[in-house]
């Protein structure tokens, strides 16, 4: 690709100019000694900064002056919020035709074998391959990493979650684990069949995981994902509660990869993008891991897994019966997670509590969902180009139909 500056007079490819003098800038009439070495230098520090301009991150909702709900988000505003959760990714691009990866979410950085964490996982529609989920559902409890990639690579990730747990110091006479991948099929962008993912990919992933900001866009397992027709990819965000409510913290992370009809804040952005084009494409599927440290048990659980399909529904899902729509929820609490921290039973958010944790789930699941199209890139890959939501002509919209606020 010919960088955008080459249309600037006297700045070509091969600097052309000096064709017309072939005796250096002394001879060149009109132009002073040592001009043509500043235009070289000049052209240089262009070609040298050129990547880092096209590489500038593109922004989050709240950047752009998206606001959703009323409640605050944490620090992060990411999954990370929640105390000792970590993100981990691997980014697996090769070429036009590998476009995939790993992102592996760990509920806190110890033995999660032998320090297993409340969980459950609720199903939205079930077109999909999400491994380990009925153990989780009849012990409520989940021990391995949750691990996100693409549709065929399911089996290999999930042995190598196996490698990772069974070769934990304390584990070696394991001889039962329950590792949870989630899937999204990337098969527009990637070459799926090849299912390109090693153990050492997955092991990367989850041994790399950190707390801290949390990468989106088009990275790890959102690599090749495709939302509404424009690119998906990895997105997160967090409410933290009041005092009043608990002063809890829940993070959500997503990995966009179905269709219906975007709407942004309540403003028709698929729609009023796409005039005269009809809908976005309907099929696809998403996965949406809840984080909180709120004591909570497995019913509980799976009620907050619930309200983020509700937070998926604001942004135009159609829910199709081609989409795998998922949530995997769980509890950090440490009380919960070793009992011998206490010698009293741990007192859990009553259901009449409840109702302000419904509340961040579904504003945190909303806007990830956004953070996930704001930040993907544009990528070219096995079957096409799939491009990044334009975002000025997105803010538009937005401004149009005040979801954005002054």
């Amino acid at each position: 690709m010919t960088p955008a500056f080459w249309s600037t007079p006297g700045l070509r490819p091969g600097l052309a100019n000096a064709r017309s003098n072939p005796h250096g800038d002394s001879s060149d009439p009109g132009r002073q000694p040592g001009e043509h070495r500043f235009a070289v230098l000049l052209l240089l520090a262009l070609l040298a900064t050129g990547p880092l301009i096209a590489q500038s991150p593109r922004p989050r909702a709240r950047d752009i002056g998206l606001v959703i709900g009323s409640l605050p988000p944490g620090p992060l505003n990411a999954i990370t919020d929640v105390a000792g959760v970590r993100v981990g990714h691997t980014t697996i691009a090769r070429g036009d035709s590998i476009n995939t990866g790993i992102t592996a979410i760990l509920p806190h950085g110890g033995n999660l074998f032998r320090d297993k964490v409340p969980a459950a996982i609720v199903v939205g529609n079930g077109f999909g391959k999400l491994a380990g989920s009925t153990q989780v559902n009849e012990l409520g409890e989940l021990e391995s990493p949750i691990v996100l990639t693409c549709t065929l690579c399911v089996p290999r990730a999930a042995d190598a979650v196996l490698t990772w747990l069974l070769s934990l110091p304390g584990n070696e006479d394991v001889r039962s684990a329950n590792p949870v991948v989630g899937e999204t099929n990337d098969g527009f962008l990637n070459n799926i069949r090849a299912r390109p993912i090693t153990e050492a990919d997955v092991l990367g992933a989850i041994q790399g995981a950190v707390g801290g900001p949390v990468e989106e866009g088009a990275v790890g397992a959102g690599r090749g994902t495709v939302a509404f027709g424009w690119k998906g990819g990895i997105g997160t965000a967090s409410r933290r509660l009041p005092a009043q409510w608990g002063g809890w913290t829940v993070g959500v992370l997503v990995q966009t990869n179905y269709g219906g009809d975007l709407t942004i804040g309540g403003a028709p952005v698929g729609r009023e993008l796409r005039k005269g084009e009809g809908g976005g494409p309907g099929d696809g599927s998403i996965i949406m891991v809840v984080a909180t440290d709120a004591p909570l048990d497995h019913l509980r659980l799976e009620r907050l897994a619930r309200r983020a399909l509700a937070g998926l529904a604001r942004t135009g899902s159609t829910f199709s019966n081609g989409s795998g729509d998922y949530v995997i929820a769980f509890s950090t609490d440490r009380r919960l997670i070793d009992r011998r921290l206490t010698d009293r039973p741990v007192e859990v958010v009553s259901n009449d509590g409840m109702s302000p944790l419904f509340q961040a789930a579904i504003e945190a699941t909303e806007e990830s969902i956004y953070n996930s199209l704001l930040r993907a890139e544009t990528v070219r890959g096995y079957r096409g180009v799939v491009r990044a939501l334009p975002i000025d002509s997105t803010v538009t919209i937005l401004k149009r139909y005040g979801a954005i606020r002054p």
